[in-house]
């Protein structure tokens, strides 16, 4: 510690202690730092007075001073090169900040190895030797307790770097009279040889002696602190959005990807091309009666109104009752039944005063073959324009349906069309259409799985077996019913034994009055037809009862030609039959 008091002349790094030999001088270069506070004060210095011989002085602080742990080098190694391996580093007075890793310092100087002893032999504190070569590197130096109460400062890693102290010391003079005291270089003030290179400490001071700005310690400290900071911070912002989202379901309403494709139209032979076409000319018939009500389909059949239906969808309504049409686009109408036919199961109700009627095209049912697709239309269960798809599955099937009656008035029989389209109750009076959208059948029957056959009045669900009446045959019949009101059928002239069991269909021996079972002068007894005779087959094809030796012929015309082939006492025979007519009911 200075205390105004003159000090000394410090000792210069230029020779190096040998065993046996005084320290030798160098030639006379000005001090690399004349105010650094040696690390040991002379006595002489402290106390005022003279100063003592260098014999007394070096025998009173070589004790002190650190002692090698090799002997030194017999060589002398140039006084311009650093300290051996076999030396102690000299000690170096480091202030306690130190700049930011990576600081560059000036390079070493030339005019001193750093290392020097004054005239006594006593090591000073002077200007720090530059760093020795990397396959050398110097050991620690020995621990020195300074006196004055002054703290020895702890010599830092390599890597750390030195910081220009705040309060420089006061120059001491040197103790040989030979080297006189000169200002210091400005690049050595403060230099560091264990420190990362920098630029000179002139060009870039570091802050005041003391300061803690530069203490690794403190930096890592200020760290530290700002990362805890920004973990709270993000923490309580990503919890209040975890929260919102959580709360309000998200930042903004979820938009699910759709396909903007245009979807377009669809090819006229689809199934929804089909139902495009047909469904406007499609209606919803609501019947209801004295007694009874029900619902069924019909189609449009021309621009004055005409509607095709089934007979026992308008029977509810009676005489008397009222039957509303709907039409696809939601319109209603009043209707009323121009003619109906119990045989046929079909029927034609009317509609007036509706304008923009589009008739549903029809087609012709003999050129239908077994596969071909086809669309059924209708409200089953009153559900509107219910559309549903499949094949048809048979042709030529003989069905009758009908017969709640009791008396066999109101058993139709049809040589009808097989569909696995489904079909349900309420489907009934609609079309069946191919894949041009024209009509082939009329939906009139479905076969139920506990019940048998029905005419689609009750409840029973479809299984894939629906039946409907060829267009060609209702063609037939509505016309006749929209000219004349009412419908007439084939006939062969002759009763038929509905009891029998066998194969084909047998001519009774009696009709229900008792008389005989061939009409005389009718179809029949013309072709040749006696009582008791079993017709097989009808135009090539078999029959094998009553049913549908009937349905065979209810799918002709009066006046058509029938081929047919039948047993009489074990012997077969053919013959020709003119169909005659008869009206029905």
């Amino acid at each position: 510690m200075d205390d105004g008091k003159p000090t000394e002349p410090k000792a210069k790094w230029w020779s190096r202690p040998t065993a046996g030999r005084s320290a030798s001088t160098a030639p006379q270069e000005p001090s690399p730092v004349e105010d650094a506070v040696p690390l040991v004060d002379a006595p002489a210095a402290r106390d005022g007075a003279e100063p003592e011989p260098e014999e007394s002085v070096a025998a009173e602080a070589v004790p002190r001073a650190p002692q090698p742990l090799h002997e030194p080098d017999q060589y002398s190694t140039p006084p311009y090169g650093g300290p051996g391996p076999w030396a102690p580093a000299p000690p170096v007075q480091r202030p306690v900040p130190t700049p930011a890793h990576g600081t560059p310092v000036p390079p070493p100087h030339a005019g001193t190895n750093g290392a020097g002893t004054n005239g006594a032999g006593i090591t000073t504190a002077s200007a720090p030797t530059p760093a020795p070569p990397a396959a050398f590197p110097p050991p620690a130096p020995l621990p020195q307790q300074p006196q004055g109460g002054q703290q020895p400062h702890q010599q830092q890693p390599q890597h750390a770097q030195p910081q220009p102290q705040s309060q420089p010391h006061q120059s001491q003079p040197h103790q040989s009279q030979s080297h006189q005291s000169q200002p210091p270089s400005p690049q050595w003030l403060q230099y560091d040889p264990w420190g990362a290179p920098r630029q000179p400490l002139i060009t870039n001071p570091g802050p005041p002696l003391g300061s803690d700005a530069g203490r690794p310690g403190n930096r890592r400290g200020s760290v530290l602190v700002g990362a805890l900071l920004l973990a709270l911070v993000a923490g309580g912002i990503g919890g209040g959005i975890g929260a919102y989202i959580e709360r309000n379901g998200g930042l903004t309403q979820v938009e699910l990807p759709q396909d903007e494709r245009n979807g377009g139209g669809r090819a006229p032979d689809s199934v929804a091309g089909i139902a495009a076409s047909a469904l406007p000319s499609v209606v919803t018939l609501h019947v209801s009666g004295s007694s009874e009500s029900g619902t069924g389909t019909g189609f449009v059949l021309d621009n004055k109104g005409h509607i095709l239906t089934n007979n026992h969808v308008v029977a509810p309504a009676g005489s008397s009752g009222d039957i509303t049409v709907t039409f696809s686009g939601g319109e209603t109408a009043s209707a009323e039944v121009v003619g109906k036919d119990s045989g046929y199961d079909l029927a034609v109700v009317k509609v007036s005063g509706v304008s923009g009627l589009k008739p549903l095209p029809l087609g012709n049912s003999d050129n239908v073959q077994v596969g071909d697709p086809v669309v059924a239309i209708g409200a089953p269960f009153d559900l509107s324009n219910t559309v549903t798809s499949g094949i048809i599955s048979a042709k030529d099937r003989p069905i009758t349906a009908g017969g709640e009656k009791g008396d066999g008035s109101d058993v139709s029989y049809v040589d009808a069309l097989q569909t696995d389209a489904p079909i349900n109750p309420g489907n009934s009076g609609g079309p069946l259409v191919d894949t041009d959208a024209h009509v082939i059948g009329i939906n009139s029957a479905i076969r139920a799985a506990d019940s048998g056959s029905t005419t689609g009045g009750g409840q029973a669900g479809s299984i894939g077996l629906g039946f409907a009446i060829p267009i060609n045959q209702g063609k037939r019949v509505a016309e006749e019913l929209i000219n004349t009101g009412k419908a007439t059928h084939p006939v062969i002239g002759v009763t038929l034994d509905m009891k029998y069991t066998g194969d084909g269909a047998k001519v009774g021996q009696k009709d229900a009055v008792g008389k005989s079972s061939v009409t005389p002068d009718g179809p029949g007894a013309k072709a040749g037809i006696e009582p008791g005779d079993v017709i097989t087959e009808v135009d090539g094809q078999r029959v094998h009862s009553g049913e549908e030796l009937i349905v065979k012929i209810r799918a002709h015309r009066p006046g058509d030609r029938l081929d047919l082939r039948l047993t009489r006492g074990g012997k077969d025979l053919s013959m020709t039959l003119t169909l005659g007519s008869a009206t029905g009911t």
